[in-house]
């Protein structure tokens, strides 16, 4: 039974026009002509979506919500929304490859054709999009359909994938799946030797390593993923980032039923699922993959190592993402022995907190390579820590703290952590006998010493630095160095901190009117800005950037400068940013600053992505009244959409109208608690160097107690 169209409330109607609740009531009241409700009750009203849509479209009432907004809300009220948005997934690569006038043609045709040309779409993928044939269309799907081509049309095909997958797939540890930030893979990627052509990954998920394989020149992508819809998500994302790549993504249960048997890569990439104790233990227990021992069943991603090196050529690599657990659990200590020994273990580098999910854990990079026939074994293993962390007592040298990545963009220093790892691989690759080893962050161990009754291959333990290489003087000097400075910000915190009384205003708070941002772009009190989608083009931004810097979303929550470079971007038309903008993130969360107004450093930097920008007029409102009412957590929690992921929509943001000068006073407040804030983590970052300086030269022996003062 078909099922009605999909039905919006009128507080949904305010959402997607941009205005207040109490402007679609008048509309209802003033205008015969607008959408009689079409279910719900008489307190309750519900209306049919397209019918609103068409209405306020006549009317040149514009739509608040972006493409992409719509296309979520309408997966959100479909009645059988999770069914179509997997459905929709071969169609996002088909409508990336019809024009956008074709794509605007659509909106005029009945929706039995609009089926029609649906169905067609997806029978057409067959064989390039994995179960795309059996997708079929009916008249319950048209508003979803609709939707989809309004969103490839105004803010590209990844935007429409990603809406979709944001509906099918949650990305948690609940799901069993996880996202693998971009930034690690491009070093996953990098890790494989050059020219590495041939790439496969055995649990693609969205694909992201594939596609870091592709933008190093891999020129055939083979993926699997035991979720069909990953499958999909996976071979639509590749199709549209790599189009003249040879693409073949398979659907499956990968350790049981493996696609792609007799292939045999240059290259593996693989993040595989952890702690699985399902993975085919018992029905996989005599399997020729096993070359290095048959995996306990508590050590699937054993299984999934040799399940890489049985795919790769002689000579191949593989790079891994594996939890830390996998370097020490004495059930694998046997396998970890016999990858050590045969030289199939090249490295393990120890990632810090949070470089990816699960975000509380130090995850490891483990580099391997098949050996070539006849091979006797590899003499030692690498090890990188750049974990940032100090674990059991070990004394790294001051030079390797101040040198370790520290947190900035997505909580690392990518930048910084992949050229460290990079340079130390790269020189160990070219002559692994000579190399010289870093102590504290990278150490060429000999086999000999890792084949003992544990084989820990925990980087940490295996870098830790000796007290005899520490150099008492240097210690001493970085800690006095990071001394100076954590003195030097006490002022200004105390000062930061000094303002005050602050007085209640009354018995009871004060009751603000209010106006959404929406309704003050309309009345030219600010304009508001959305950062560019990749891929798109225009006549404005970042035409010409050269290497002018990127401010993103990162940098507001962490109140710091512009750390982004143009490459982030992947547009042109992307805007610049001007002292007394007001920034938004555009993804609610975290603890970090949701809004902040940009000063003289921001200036001339572009707009990155996932970031608002209003650019109030300073005769009608003051920038750091906005910013501060704009990041309120009420304000944030009221304007933001989504389950897992929470997209905030500037255009509902509220702001209390008040006069100028009264305005002025809010906002010397609130960018006063703004630099208290910046203040207290900066010297909260400096008190922990400090600390972490003297522990360092205590436990090795390099500084001495002080022989007098407070101590004594």
């Amino acid at each position: 039974m078909p099922q009605p169209p999909a039905q919006v409330t009128a507080a949904e109607i305010s959402r997607i026009a941009g205005v207040t609740r109490a402007t679609v009531s008048n509309w209802r009241r003033r205008h015969d002509d607008f959408p009689a409700p079409s279910g719900g009750t008489d307190s309750s009203p519900l209306y049919d979506l397209e019918a609103v849509r068409g209405w306020l479209e006549a009317r040149g009432q514009s739509s608040a919500a972006t493409p992409s907004e719509e296309l979520r809300t309408v997966l959100r009220l479909h009645g059988s929304g999770a069914g179509v948005a997997a459905r929709l997934f071969p169609l996002v690569l088909a409508a990336s490859r019809r024009s956008a006038d074709d794509l605007a043609a659509l909106d005029g045709l009945p929706d039995s054709e609009v089926i029609a040309q649906a169905d067609k779409a997806a029978a057409e993928l067959a064989g390039a999009v994995p179960e795309a044939e059996a997708a079929a269309f009916g008249p319950d799907d048209v508003a979803a359909l609709r939707a989809l081509s309004r969103c490839v049309r105004g803010e590209g095909a990844q935007s429409a994938l990603d809406v979709l997958a944001e509906r099918e797939l949650d990305d948690t540890a609940s799901s069993g799946t996880y996202r693998t930030p971009t930034e690690l893979a491009d070093l996953m990627a990098r890790l494989l030797p050059d020219r590495t052509t041939r790439v496969l990954d055995p649990a693609c998920g969205s694909g992201s390593l594939l596609a870091a394989a592709a933008r190093r020149g891999a020129t055939e992508l083979y993926g699997q993923d035991s979720l069909p819809v990953q499958a999909q998500r996976s071979a639509v994302r590749l199709l549209l980032a790599a189009p003249d790549a040879q693409v073949t993504v398979r659907a499956g249960d990968t350790l049981r039923a493996d696609a792609f048997p007799e292939l045999r890569v240059g290259g593996v990439l693989c993040n595989p699922p952890y702690g699985d104790r399902d993975w085919g233990h018992e029905e996989l227990a005599y399997d020729q993959r096993w070359a290095y021992g048959v995996p306990p069943r508590i050590e699937s991603e054993l299984a999934w190592t040799q399940h890489a090196l049985a795919h790769l050529e002689p000579g191949g690599y593989a790079a891994m993402l594996l939890p830390p657990a996998t370097s020490t659990r004495a059930s694998g200590r046997r396998i970890r022995a016999e990858l050590v020994r045969s030289g199939a273990l090249r490295a393990v580098v120890g990632l810090p907190v949070g470089a990816s999910a699960p975000l509380h854990i130090g995850l490891h990079l483990w580099v391997l390579q098949r050996p070539e026939p006849g091979a006797t074994g590899g003499a030692s293993v690498l090890f990188v820590d750049v974990s940032g962390d100090q674990r059991d007592g070990a004394a790294g040298s001051p030079q390797d703290t101040r040198s370790r990545p520290r947190t900035r963009r997505g909580g690392v220093d990518w930048d910084a952590l992949s050229a460290e790892v990079l340079r130390h691989w790269s020189a160990y690759r070219q002559a692994p006998g000579s190399f010289t080893d870093t102590p504290g962050t990278a150490r060429a161990v000999p086999t000999i010493d890792l084949v003992d009754d544990l084989v820990d291959l925990t980087p940490a333990r295996q870098v830790r630095t000796a007290p005899a290489d520490l150099d008492p003087a240097e210690v001493a000097g970085r800690a006095e160095e990071q001394r100076a400075l954590l003195v030097a910000s006490l002022p200004q915190l105390e000062s930061a901190a000094g303002v005050g009384p602050w007085e209640a205003v009354a018995e009871s708070s004060r009751a603000w009117r209010t106006a959404t941002v929406s309704d003050l772009a309309r009345g030219g009190a600010l304009s508001l800005l959305r950062a560019a989608v990749p891929g798109t083009r225009g006549e404005t931004g970042a035409g010409g950037s050269g290497e002018r810097p990127v401010l993103t979303a990162s940098d507001i929550s962490s109140g710091t400068g512009p750390s982004g470079t143009p490459e982030d971007l992947r547009t042109d038309a992307a805007h610049t940013v001007a002292a007394g903008d007001v920034l938004v993130r555009g993804v609610a969360g975290g603890n970090g600053f949701m809004a902040r107004v940009a000063d003289e450093a921001d200036a001339e930097a572009l707009l990155g992505h996932h970031i608002h920008l209003l650019r109030p007029d300073p005769a009608r409102l003051d920038p750091w009244f906005l910013a501060g009412f704009l990041g309120a957590e009420a304000n944030i929690a009221g304007a933001s959409t989504g389950s897992t992921i929470l997209h905030v929509s500037p255009g509902r943001l509220r702001v209390p109208l008040l006069p100028l000068e009264e305005q002025r006073r809010y906002g010397a407040a609130f960018r006063h608690t703004h630099e208290l804030r910046t203040a207290a983590r900066r010297t909260a970052e400096l008190a922990e160097a400090t600390a972490h300086a003297l522990l360092t030269g205590l436990t090795a022996g390099a500084l001495r107690p002080p022989p007098e003062g407070p101590l004594a």
